[in-house]
C-alpha cells in the first residue's frame, strides 16, 4: 500500500514535519566502518525496542532517462528471494519475532526499516545486509512485480485527479532536473523495466559506502557498533561509489518565463490553482535561507485561521475553501515554494489566482505582525521537545537529512538556526522570492460545459471511477481524492507495505 508523505505539510497541521534535533532522553553518537557505511545511534533507554533503518543514496532522481520508476520498483523486489531467504520470508520473520517494517521512495533515497524488540537488533541487521550482499532476482518475479506497480500507479495516480495534476504540474516546474518525474515512474516506461534494469541499479547503488544505517532506541553505541560490525562490516565497498559522491544530476535552467498547466478532469469536485516558486534547499553548514522560508511558509498558511492567508481568505472574504503554502526545504536539489488556493463555488480560478496574488502583495506592504511571530516561535519550540520523544520520528529525520546531503551537525543546529531566524529574514526572503515573475501556475479544474457535455452513461462511469476510501484509509484520501478538502501537494515519498 502506498502512502504520500506530503513534505511541509506538518507545518500546516501542527509542525510535525519540522527536522529534529538530539533526543532528550539519550545522545547521538555517528561512527562510520571500515567499509564507508555511515551509522548513527539515537539512545533512548525507556522501552526495549529499537528502529533499524538503512537508506540507500539513491532515489528517482537518480535514475537515468527511460527508466523512470525503477528506484521504486526495485524497492518492491528488496522482500524477495536472497541467498539465505526466500521470498517475503524477510517480512514474515520480522512479525514472528513481533515486529513491523516497511520502505519508501523518494527523488532522493530509499530506505528500508524495522521497529523490533531490542534483542532483535543483530537479527535485523543480518537480513538487512543478506539482501544488501545476495539479493536473487528472477525474471518471473520481475514480471509478477513489474504489474504490483503498474497496479500501484492506476490506483493511485492515474484513478486521481489531483495526483495525475501534479505530475504535470511538477513536469512543468523542471524541465530539466529530474525532479519533473514522478517518483513511481511514467507508466509507458514503467512496462518496458526489465531484469537487467533492477540488476544494474542494485549493482550501482546498494553497497554499504552508500548507505547510512540509522539504529533508534533502546541501544548504546558500543553495541551497535559491534553488530554493524559482525553484519555490514563484512560487505566490501564499491570503489566506484566515491566517483559517484557528488551525486551529479542534470540541473534546472533559470526559469525566464512563466509556465501554465491546465488539467481538466470531470472528477474535480473542488478546483484549485497552484503557483511554484523554484526555492532553495538546506544546505550543509548554511541553513539560514531555508529556516526563513521554513517560518515563511508556517507565517503564511501553517497556523490555521490565525495564518495571514487562511484569516484574509476564508474568514475575513470568506471566497477560499482552502489556502495553504508549503516549503520541503530538506532535498538533495533546488526545491519549491508552494502557494495553493480553492476558491468557494462561483469563483474563477483566474479571479483565485489574483485573490492570493494580491493577498501576498498586501503581506510584503505591511510585514509580519510581532505577536504571531512570537507565537509561532514558541510552537516551534514546543514542537521540538514533544518530538523528542519520539525515537522512529528521529531516526527519520536524521536519515531523510542525511541522504539529502546534511549532516549530523546540521539536523542537531537546525532548531538554533529556527531560533536564530528574525523578522527582517522572513521578509527579506518573502520579498527575494515572490519577486520571481517566471513561476509555474496550475489550474485543476472541471472541463467547460460545453466540453463536459457527454452521455449519462459516460458520466456515470466517470463518477464510478471516483476513487474511495476505507474509514482507515482516510488520509490517503485526503492526499489523492478528487473530492479532498485539501489539496495533493508536491513534493512527496511513496511509501509501500510489503
Amino acid at each position: 500500500m502506498i502512502r504520500p508523505h506530503l513534505a511541509g505539510l506538518g507545518l500546516a497541521i501542527g509542525l510535525t514535519a519540522l527536522p529534529l534535533a538530539a533526543n532528550a532522553a539519550g545522545e547521538v553518537t555517528e561512527f562510520t566502518l571500515d567499509n564507508g557505511m555511515q551509522v548513527v545511534v539515537i539512545e533512548d533507554h525507556r522501552t526495549a525496542a529499537v528502529t533499524h533503518m538503512v537508506w540507500y543514496r539513491a532515489g528517482s532522481a537518480d535514475e537515468q532517462p527511460g527508466q523512470s520508476g525503477i528506484a521504486h520498483f526495485l524497492e518492491h523486489l528488496m522482500f524477495k528471494a536472497t541467498d539465505d531467504l526466500e521470498s517475503r520470508e524477510f517480512s514474515r520473520i520480522v512479525e514472528e519475532n513481533g515486529g513491523s517494517d516497511n520502505a519508501f521512495t523518494s527523488w532522493d533515497y530509499t530506505a528500508y526499516h524495522q521497529r523490533v524488540a531490542a534483542d532483535r537488533l543483530g537479527l535485523m541487521m543480518e537480513m538487512e545486509a543478506d539482501r544488501m550482499r545476495d539479493l536473487v532476482l528472477a525474471e518471473d518475479e520481475v514480471v509478477t512485480e513489474r504489474q504490483v506497480i503498474l497496479e500501484e500507479r492506476a490506483q493511485r495516480t492515474d484513478t486521481s485527479p489531483g495526483a495525475l495534476f501534479n505530475e504535470q504540474l511538477a513536469a512543468a516546474t523542471y524541465l530539466n532536473h529530474p525532479y519533473g518525474r514522478p517518483i513511481i515512474g511514467w507508466r509507458h516506461e514503467m512496462e518496458e523495466l526489465s531484469l537487467q534494469d533492477a540488476r544494474d541499479w542494485y549493482e550501482r547503488h546498494y553497497h554499504p559506502n552508500n548507505a547510512i544505517l540509522v539504529v533508534a532506541g533502546d541501544a548504546t553505541p558500543d553495541e551497535v557498533r559491534a553488530l554493524a560490525e559482525e553484519h555490514y562490516g563484512a560487505i566490501p565497498a564499491n570503489p566506484d561509489i566515491e566517483a559517484q559522491e557528488t551525486r551529479e544530476r542534470p540541473s534546472e535552467p533559470p526559469h525566464i518565463a512563466q509556465r501554465r498547466v491546465i488539467y481538466e478532469d470531470a472528477r474535480v469536485a473542488n478546483p484549485y490553482v497552484s503557483i511554484n516558486y523554484l526555492a532553495p534547499e538546506r544546505n550543509a553548514g548554511a541553513q539560514e535561507e531555508a529556516a526563513a522560508l521554513t517560518l515563511l511558509a508556517e507565517i503564511l498558511a501553517g497556523s490555521g485561521f490565525t495564518s495571514v492567508l487562511p484569516r484574509e481568505m476564508q474568514l475575513e472574504d470568506e471566497r477560499s475553501l482552502f489556502v495553504g503554502a508549503y516549503y520541503g526545504g530538506t532535498s538533495l536539489d533546488e526545491t519549491t515554494f508552494t502557494l495553493i488556493n480553492m476558491p468557494l463555488p462561483g469563483t474563477s480560478l483566474e479571479q483565485a489566482e489574483d485573490h492570493i496574488l494580491a493577498e501576498v502583495d498586501e503581506f510584503l506592504e505591511e510585514g509580519i505582525d510581532p505577536a504571531q511571530f512570537e507565537r509561532i516561535m514558541f510552537q516551534i519550540e514546543a514542537a521540538r521537545i514533544y518530538e523528542e520523544d519520539d525515537a522512529a520520528g528521529l531516526a527519520r529525520a536524521y536519515g531523510a537529512a542525511l541522504a539529502s546531503g546534511l549532516t549530523v551537525a546540521d539536523v542537531q543546529a537546525w532548531p538554533d538556526v529556527l531560533a536564530a531566524t528574525t523578522i527582517d529574514d522572513v521578509m527579506e526572503i518573502a520579498r527575494e522570492l515572490f519577486a520571481e515573475e517566471a513561476t509555474t501556475i496550475g489550474y485543476l479544474m472541471q472541463p467547460s460545459p460545453d466540453e463536459a457535455a457527454e452521455p449519462e452513461a459516460d458520466a456515470a462511469a466517470a463518477a464510478a471511477s471516483q476513487p474511495t476510501a476505507e474509514p482507515e484509509d482516510a488520509a490517503e484520501a485526503g492526499a489523492d481524492g478528487a473530492d479532498a478538502s485539501t489539496p495533493e501537494t508536491a513534493p512527496m515519498t511513496e511509501e509501500v507495505s510489503q
